[in-house]
């Protein structure tokens, strides 16, 4: 493509002459090849060869020279015959048609010779004023040569250009004038020229366009949805069980990105089902055969009977300790054939040999799962499409009859303690706002289940803190008597382990908490004592660090609702993290079961904010970007400060006044983007937790003229 050459433009009006114009006939010449040099008064003499030299050269080869050179006799002895003022970059195009044996020095030159010092001077100088030629003019000349029946052939053949190259610029060609002329003009780059070319409605790139023209911006979202809503693309999950030639071979269709940018489309997904669901439904044969009701699903779940219960993650302390030895031995079992099978699918040349490591990756969950519900067996099976290792298993066992044994004087208990107010109301430390705009419940819930349990982590690795934590609950339960309930110890304090009923365990937070503690109750049995004897013959050192895994286990901030903010909550947890100095991405960043329930604009929101802009994630379907997300994160380093309960700590700081904080206008930051732009000019990706505070003074400061 040729270069932009900025042009000079006359700063003041030419003066009025009443001399007549000079009217002059070029002669042209023609000149050998090797007679011909670089004028060192060339404007661009001595710069070096660009990119596009190569694709000129071939375009002189193909369509011959059009424009002549102009050029003046040589002086000396170290010039040649004649040396040019201008068509620099068609003699070093011509040098390398030279190089390569397709011409030769007496290549015959088109020339103008101008032997006058004013003209060679005028020569050089109109070389530089010419006006640049803009893509968007080489796309419009594109369409009216294919308008008038030049065939994408001949034109490759004529400019020396690839015919994808030329194949490209016509389907440019066919965009709406209005994005062309916004092109033209700045306001849309070459990129978002190709984007509008794929919409199949012209209109709809007009409107588009015409909106960019107005001032109003380019909605890249709006393109980028209409293509996810309606393409499946080789980044599917199921293609990681089904490779492009088994797809094809199925009759599958697939279309190729024109200009590059997109992952290949395949436009029978339906096939693409079909082809995965016959290669799941071979590995789950094998189990069915076993008595294992195997369900194959590319879709939704499917619905199962009310009585099973899915299996997954065992907590510990709930199995005896050489079943949990069991259990965490089978978990590495099928963590490590879980990586056989990844490499295995790679090779797709034996998928009878991928198909042998998925089915003994389902063996060893199976295991694991039996293992972890005490050796109940496993009934039925669920399996769906997976990015690495081609399937996902959930396993599921008949449920057991829960055993109801409520303690009947409990509630008449609580009912005759109830309390008064309290008179005195203490002072909270400042905690982060929680994010709710654009958030729906579900999303909250998973946000504020993965924060508890990153600080759960942090306040296990710091028993200083967790002994303060303990000292303050023992403190507002007994002199406080606030929640006091009635409990079979010699002890009258309430405490429960971390343990939603449709949460999960992440391992490297709260599942190496509790994996501490089951290490240590295996001790406490091995050594035969009470367990107030046990723990009073502990070494200092150990107390304190069951201590911290005691009290960071009993951690709760989860939310719910996005209406049901647990403020003091949110205050307890501000003054722990900034004690412990919590830092969820120590020991974990964002995964695809975090990252699922967010939307596909909160999901790009991520990437930009944590640096890692990528073009190609705004064409992604959602598992795709989902995957994306969590491996840039991981490269990164990287959480959402909505995980994050940091907050500053300022014990003699008094307590702010009331009224000057409901007199005190601030603005929200929106968390990834959410809730997009109010129109106050805050960049709505930005996560950082707080606010801006704008005083009066303040107000006068930016209300004052500039300097």
């Amino acid at each position: 493509m040729t270069a932009l050459v900025t042009a000079i433009t006359p700063t003041t009006p030419a003066p009025e002459t009443t001399t007549p114009a000079v009217i002059f006939t070029p002669v042209e010449r023609i000149v050998r090849l090797g007679d011909l040099g670089i004028a060192r008064e060339n404007l661009r003499y001595g710069e070096p060869p660009d990119e596009d030299i190569p694709t000129l050269a071939a375009t002189l080869k193909a369509a011959g020279q059009l424009q002549p050179v102009t050029v003046r006799p040589g002086r000396g002895k170290k010039e040649q015959a004649f040396m040019a003022l201008d068509g620099r970059r068609r003699r070093l195009a011509l040098a390398i048609l030279l190089e390569a044996g397709d011409i030769d020095e007496d290549y015959p030159v088109r020339t103008y010779v101008e032997t006058d010092p004013a003209r060679q001077a005028a020569a050089v100088l109109l070389t530089n004023t010419a006006v640049p030629v803009h893509v968007a003019d080489v796309i419009a000349a594109i369409g009216r040569m294919l308008k008038s029946k030049l065939t994408i052939t001949a034109m490759a053949r004529a400019l020396g250009y690839d015919e994808i190259e030329i194949k490209r610029l016509a389907a440019l060609s066919s965009v709406a004038p209005a994005a062309l002329v916004a092109l033209k003009a700045g306001r849309i780059t070459l990129r978002q020229t190709r984007l509008l070319a794929r919409l199949p409605d012209r209109q709809e790139q007009e409107d588009l366009a015409q909106m960019t023209l107005d001032g109003h911006g380019f909605q890249e979202w709006r393109v980028s949805e209409r293509f996810d809503e309606s393409r499946v693309t080789t980044r599917d999950r199921r293609c990681t069980l089904v490779d492009p030639r088994a797809y094809a071979d199925a009759g599958g269709r697939t279309e190729t990105d024109l200009f590059g940018e997109l992952p290949p489309v395949l436009l029978d997904p339906d096939i693409l089902t079909d082809v995965w669901t016959r290669r799941a439904r071979g590995i789950a044969a094998v189990f069915e055969a076993e008595g294992i009701a195997v369900h194959v699903t590319a879709g939704p779940e499917p619905e199962l009977p009310d009585d099973l219960k899915a299996l997954g993650y065992v907590y510990g302390g709930s199995l005896p300790a050489e079943e949990m030895a069991r259990y965490r031995a089978q978990r590495e079992v099928f963590n490590e054939r879980t990586e056989k099978a990844r490499i295995a699918l790679a090779d797709v040349e034996h998928p009878d040999v991928a198909d042998l490591a998925i089915v003994d990756m389902i063996h060893a969950r199976i295991a694991s799962d039996q293992t972890g519900c005490g050796g109940r067996v496993v009934t039925t099976m669920v399996l769906w499409p997976a990015a690495e290792a081609g399937i996902e298993v959930r396993c599921y066992t008949p449920e057991e009859p829960e055993i109801d044994d409520e303690d009947e004087d409990a509630a008449p208990e609580a009912a005759r303690r109830t309390s008064a107010p309290p008179a005195y109301v203490p002072p909270e430390v400042e905690a982060p706002e929680p994010e709710t705009e654009g958030v729906n419940h579900a999303l909250h819930t998973v946000r504020t289940d993965v924060a508890t349990r990153g600080l759960i982590r942090a306040l296990a690795d710091d028993p200083g803190a967790a002994l303060t934590a303990l000292i303050a609950r023992l403190f507002t339960v007994i002199v406080r008597r606030a929640h006091i309930g009635r409990v079979d110890s010699a002890l009258a304090i309430t405490a429960c382990g971390f343990n939603p009923a449709n949460g999960r365990v992440i391992e490297p937070l709260d599942g190496d908490v509790r994996r501490r503690l089951e290490d240590r109750r295996t001790a406490w049995e091995a050594s035969g004592k009470t367990v107030i004897s046990w723990v009073h013959g502990l070494a200092h050192g150990e107390k304190m660090g069951l201590l911290a895994e005691l009290t960071a286990v009993s951690l709760d901030v989860r939310e719910d609702k996005t209406f049901s903010i647990r403020r003091s909550a949110r205050a307890e947890a501000a003054e722990l993290a900034g004690l412990c100095q919590a830092d969820i991405t120590l020991h974990w960043t964002p995964d695809a079961p975090f990252l699922q329930p967010h939307s596909k604009g909160l999901l790009t929101g991520m990437l930009e904010t944590m640096g890692a802009e990528d073009e190609r994630a705004k064409t992604l379907r959602k598992t795709e970007l989902v995957d994306w997300v969590a491996e840039q994160a991981a490269q990164r380093t990287w959480a959402p400060a909505a995980l994050s309960w940091a907050a500053p700590i300022d014990a003699d700081q008094d307590a702010p006044d009331i009224q000057d904080q409901a007199a005190t206008p601030t603005v929200d930051r929106d968390d990834e983007g959410q809730g997009g732009d109010d129109g106050d000019g805050v960049d709505e990706h930005d996560e950082g937790a707080g606010v801006f505070a704008v005083t009066p003074a303040g107000e006068a400061a930016l209300n004052s003229p500039a300097a």
